[in-house]
């Protein structure tokens, strides 16, 4: 360690090493920043922001005080690269383009892509084959289907995947099928399963369902044999998923999670330091928080001073916002509850300069239709509670994403239980609820494997939706108990409503990965 003078000089030589005029008081914003660090971690710096400043292409050489705040701000994320960003909220309607390239057998990045929510009609199908092929190329690549791993003709001849056209093409029986594709109703009350090469009615009276939820519009794995146009399924099996380290040799460096980084952030060093060394950091998740309710709003004043000492890295408020619909003053209602919380959330210093707050939308917040993904909050309502805290706010879509570190999560509020649960085509006779559904939407590939009429989604966002490849951890807010599922390396999680459920939430550790069951102590005088 040095002295601040000794600092000084350092600093003075090695601007003017690069051809930079550094001012004094400059020269001493900079020495101040420096003064904890050893000889080497301050070259490292030093070298970082004459590095940053020459990429800056300044129109004179001579630094002043607020050229060196902005770079030692930009340079100082703890050694980070410009593009490696601590916490980043992603938006629905900026999540990156990806398709399966079949000739070089890896994704690449759609270019073309145009913020369209109402695009030609072609894009509904395209939605769909893109789905299918992402699952067809993870499913035939499985050690089910994979040729190279089988060990004999005879096992290949029995897991071969087939596609419906191979079907229509054979006039004789054939037994031992199995077909991936999409189980639809193409005329009312008979089911079919379509792929891009066409599609064929299912006989499901003898039927024996594997774990999962079967809806309509799911992509599913057929087993039986065909014969006279009819092909009679012995068996339903949600197709394969498949785990991030398996996935990720087919996307390469690319950025599929979002964020201004061009390649992924997940395998950032210098990121995956910080996340490691920041033992306590965590991430508090809340839904339903009723803001116009008097009772969850002196609940949310004991859970920000608890808090306020030590802040999280974000907080995640999840709609709907206001415990019941207000007519044609619900965008009024709204807009001062969310002041009226600025005005509470200003007073815990700590926690507004530290912490992040986000918010995502419900069905019943104002104003967008119930289609997927759903536009923020308007920014007529959230003016004054951005004013009041600034950047700490952010007011996202629903669904969104947030990296922090190298931590991948998506947010999704959205009932997706009961929805699931009301639309299988058959109900699980054993398991639990969490454990089918965590399953099936790994498998799925998406977060609404629901048909359109179901929930309706943007054509051209359904990327949004996507949980391929798959990320660390998905929350899923909703109405259903709470619960935390582990597959494939992956997390689910839901919070549960925090009004019925006695101020329960959840809170995320990064890194250590983990998830705690959180609950804001009951008190007599509260």
């Amino acid at each position: 360690m040095g002295d601040l003078q000794q600092i000084r000089v350092e600093v003075n030589n090695a601007f003017k090493l690069s051809g930079f005029t550094i001012r004094r008081e400059a020269c001493t914003f900079v020495a101040e920043q420096l003064v904890g660090l050893s000889h080497m971690e301050r070259q490292k710096m030093m070298d970082k922001l004459t590095t940053h400043l020459l990429h800056q292409c300044l129109s004179e050489p001579v630094l002043e005080k607020q050229h060196l705040e902005v770079a030692f701000r930009e340079c100082s994320s703890l050694g980070l690269e410009e593009t490696e960003s601590i916490l980043n909220v992603i938006d629905a309607f900026n999540i990156p383009k990806v398709c399966y390239d079949n000739e070089r057998k890896k994704f690449v990045k759609d270019v073309t892509v145009q913020n369209n929510l109402y695009p030609e009609p072609k894009w509904r199908a395209q939605m769909l084959v893109d789905r299918y092929t992402v699952i067809w190329q993870r499913t035939i690549r499985n050690k089910l289907f994979s040729k190279e791993t089988l060990p004999s003709m005879e096992s290949e001849n029995r897991f071969q995947l087939r596609r419906i056209e191979v079907l229509l093409s054979s006039s004789s029986r054939i037994n031992e099928v199995i077909v991936l594709g999409l189980l639809t109703q193409l005329t009312e009350g008979k089911f079919y399963l379509e792929d891009p090469t066409g599609s064929v009615l299912l006989d499901m009276s003898q039927t024996r369902y594997h774990s999962g939820l079967f809806t309509e519009s799911s992509f599913v794995l057929a087993e039986g044999y065909y014969d006279d146009k009819v092909l009679y399924v012995m068996g339903l099996v949600l197709p394969p998923s498949e785990n991030r380290a398996t996935s990720l040799p087919y996307f390469g460096s690319l950025n599929t999670f979002g964020g201004k980084s061009k390649t992924l952030l997940k395998n950032s060093q210098n990121l995956l330091k910080i996340e490691q060394e920041n033992e306590d950091g965590m991430i508090v998740f809340l839904s339903d928080v009723w803001f116009d309710n008097l009772k969850v709003i002196t609940k949310l004043k004991a859970l920000l001073s608890g808090y306020n000492e030590f802040p999280p890295i974000a907080i995640v408020f999840m709609g709907e916002f206001l415990s019941c619909p207000y007519g044609y003053e619900h965008s009024t209602q709204l807009k001062a509850a969310l002041t009226h919380l600025g005005d509470i959330i200003f007073q815990f210093t700590k926690l507004r300069e530290t912490c992040k707050f986000i918010f995502i939308p419900g069905r019943g917040d104002p104003a967008a239709a119930n289609i997927l993904p759903r536009p923020a909050i308007p920014n007529s309502v959230t003016r004054e509670i951005r004013e009041r805290l600034g950047d700490s706010v952010i007011f996202t879509t629903n669904p969104c994403r947030i990296q922090y570190c190298t931590q991948e999560i998506v947010v999704l509020r959205q009932d997706l239980v009961t929805k699931m649960c009301r639309n299988s085509i058959h109900f699980p006779d054993t398991g639990d609820i969490p454990d089918h559904l965590t399953k099936t939407l790994l498998s799925q590939c998406t977060l609404s494997p629901l048909s359109l009429a179901i929930q309706p989604v943007y054509w051209k966002h359904a990327d949004a939706l996507s949980l391929y490849p798959m990320p660390d951890l998905v929350v899923v807010a909703d109405h259903f108990q709470p619960y935390t599922r582990a597959y494939q390396n992956c997390q689910v999680i839901n919070p549960g409503s925090f009004p019925r459920t006695e101020y329960s939430f959840k809170v995320y550790i990064p890194s250590s990965k983990t998830v705690e069951d959180s609950q804001i102590p009951k008190e007599d005088n509260m």
